[in-house]
């Protein structure tokens, strides 16, 4: 398991770069860290506000100052698919505490939107400035000073990156990540893309859409594509925040339930060692580096492209675009999930799932395994699998679980050896790509990555005259007018972060699908995002500097050819140099104000937000 010589430089490259930032990030949480309960530090008068609506048990406990008190920070609401089984995990998580003599509070709930339900509308505005609020809500959640561990219940999009960042800023405590579940298998992936295209093109009703839609998500869970939802849960798991094998196990299941009796077991076994167990302890810049290789493996999503380099800065480390196409030149890709194949994450589950895939990475060297976890030094409890057994004496892993609804035991076993469906998940000497899929593309426009694992070969070189738009609206209207048939770059812009928010632009998908299979070559680049469903469209995404920023995106006019190489990696308006520095930039039209669905109070994180490249945060350079 000796570690490839260029994850071992990558990674030092990133220490090196972070050792300032990270030294102070360290610095601030050991001055956090004290050897007993927290609330041990509060006035009664403190202390009497934060445990007057407890049950006498609790209160008798908390009122001693000796046990541990859990925080949990949830994510629920019962609009999400994904979030809508973690209604009954509080009394789970407080029902196991007090039989280990401990107690849990519900310490504060985060919001939590579906890009799905806001995909295309102004609500998805919103969307990414929703991850700092999440991150800003989880520090007022644990802000009173009560807990000794913390529990964050959370799945989705912006929502686990938001989590983390709040977590990581109570980098002291012991915390650990409780997985949902994936919905089970409805309708493929396969079918509804063929649906939406339909659609696109007119060739399909409202209702015909709407009954694929319903098919597709049509239960309690993560949807089953491998978007960032998805792609958060493997990041939690490689990265050892989660217990092993506990992602894609479905929801309302013995396994599922009894995984989380076994994962409260766990942090309380946990706070008791907090000098090694906490947050800032586990997240360091190989736990990244970790969490990086795993993204790139399994084709995930390209809003980490943002979110794991805003994750990174909250500990004190620095990542850059350039660390991660790196990184992708050296991991190979072993994954076929949708949008990079046909299968879904149940599939990818039975093929052998996490288990498989980080013991295939650890065993190539492309995993650091001098890293710890919630379940202690090293990776190699992540080779194993959890099953479900009664009344088992053997000493492998072991957490029992003893809810009121079942008496059985997580056991963890030796995985299979072998992926059952390799055209899924592939060994790492049968990889379907020797790079992981992320590229960088720089050229006199600026930078921005380009997800390359489901885009065909023939499509990885895109030169054709640039249709310039301000608004993804537009683009739609022009299609619908039949005025797009033919081979062109879409350029998209004014939706940078400090312009609207940066919404993903996944609405397209099925317009420019349409337009790829009619036998047009066609390709996008914008300032915004795709979303973690990008798939078979070459699409050069996050783009900075912005239009807003003074971004070249904004000189870019009707008729500029424009040439996308992700070959080579560059990305070039074919004008003459001189020309184009001449231009003037394009003005952000009067019409895109940010008012109405909530827009106009977000405006200070639009004024303050970085760039794309350095985590579209509100929280600073």
């Amino acid at each position: 398991m000796k570690l490839t010589t260029p994850i071992e430089q990558i990674t030092q490259r990133i220490m090196n770069r972070s050792r300032d930032t990270r030294a102070a990030y360290l610095d601030k949480v050991n001055a956090a860290r004290n050897n007993g309960p927290k609330r041990a530090a509060l006035s009664c008068g403190n202390l009497a506000h934060g445990m007057a609506a407890c049950g006498a048990e609790d209160k008798a406990l908390l009122a001693e100052e000796k046990a541990p008190n859990i925080g949990i920070v949830s994510a629920y609401n019962d609009m999400l698919s994904a979030h809508q089984p973690y209604f009954v995990y509080p009394e789970l998580i407080k029902q196991t505490a007090r039989r280990h003599g401990v107690t849990a509070q519900f310490a504060g709930g985060v919001p939590a939107m579906c890009d799905g339900v806001t995909q295309g509308q102004d609500g998805m505005e919103l969307s990414l400035f929703s991850r700092d609020l999440i991150a800003m809500a989880t520090s007022v959640s644990l802000s009173h000073d009560m807990f000794d561990g913390v529990v964050c219940l959370g799945v989705c999009d912006k929502i686990v990156p938001g989590l983390m960042i709040g977590a990581l800023s109570f980098g002291h405590l012991p915390t650990l990540f409780m997985p949902a579940g994936p919905m089970t298998t409805g309708q493929s992936n396969d079918a509804k893309a063929k649906v939406r295209q339909a659609y696109a093109e007119g060739k399909a009703g409202r209702d015909e859409l709407l009954a694929s839609e319903s098919a597709s998500y049509h239960g309690p869970g993560t949807c089953t594509f491998y978007g960032t939802a998805n792609s958060n849960q493997m990041l939690m798991e490689i990265m050892g925040l989660q217990l092993p094998g506990s992602s894609f196990v479905p929801p309302n299941t013995q396994l599922r339930d009894a995984l989380s009796t076994s994962a409260v077991e766990q942090l309380i076994s946990n706070i008791k060692q907090q000098e090694k167990f906490a947050i800032a302890d586990i997240v360091t810049e190989k736990t990244i580096v970790n969490g990086l290789v795993g993204l790139l493996a399994t084709g995930g999503s390209t809003n980490h492209a943002i979110h794991i380099i805003a994750i990174a800065k909250a500990a004190g480390i620095i990542v850059d675009w350039q660390d991660m196409s790196d990184l992708s030149a050296a991991v190979p890709l072993l994954c076929r999930i949708y949008p990079n194949g046909s299968a879904d994450i149940n599939h990818f589950q039975a093929a052998g799932g996490m288990t498989f895939l980080i013991r295939e990475l650890s065993e190539a060297g492309l995993l650091h395994q001098d890293v710890k976890t919630v379940v202690g030094e090293g990776l190699d409890k992540y080779f194993l699998e959890p099953k479900l057994v009664k009344n088992s004496q053997s000493e492998i892993f072991r957490q029992e679980s003893q809810t009121q609804q079942s008496q059985y035991t997580v056991e963890w076993q030796q995985a299979i050896s072998q992926s059952l469906d390799e055209t899924v998940l592939a060994p790492a000497n049968k990889a379907f790509s020797g790079h992981g899929g992320l590229q960088l593309l720089t050229g006199n426009i600026g930078r921005s990555v380009i997800k390359v694992s489901a885009v065909a070969d023939e499509n990885l070189i895109i030169e054709a005259e640039a249709v310039v738009f301000d608004d993804q609206n537009d683009l739609v209207t022009e299609f619908e007018n039949g005025n797009l048939n033919k081979d062109f770059v879409a350029v998209i812009r004014f939706q940078g972060p400090r312009s609207n928010g940066m919404p993903e632009l996944h609405k397209l998908t099925p317009i420019l699908g349409s337009l790829q299979s009619a036998g047009y070559r066609v390709a996008l680049i914008t300032d915004g995002r795709m979303s973690g469903a990008s798939g078979k469209i070459p699409a050069a995404i996050h783009l900075v500097p912005e239009a807003l920023a003074g971004g070249y995106i904004g000189k870019i006019k009707n008729g500029d050819l424009i040439r996308l190489d992700a070959v080579k990696g560059t990305l070039e308006a074919k004008v003459d140099s001189k020309e184009f520095e001449q231009r003037s930039l394009a003005k952000k039209p009067s019409e895109h104000d940010q008012q109405g669905m909530g827009r106009e109070l977000f405006s200070q994180f639009r004024a303050c937000v970085t760039d794309a490249e350095t985590g579209a945060t509100s929280f600073g350079v």
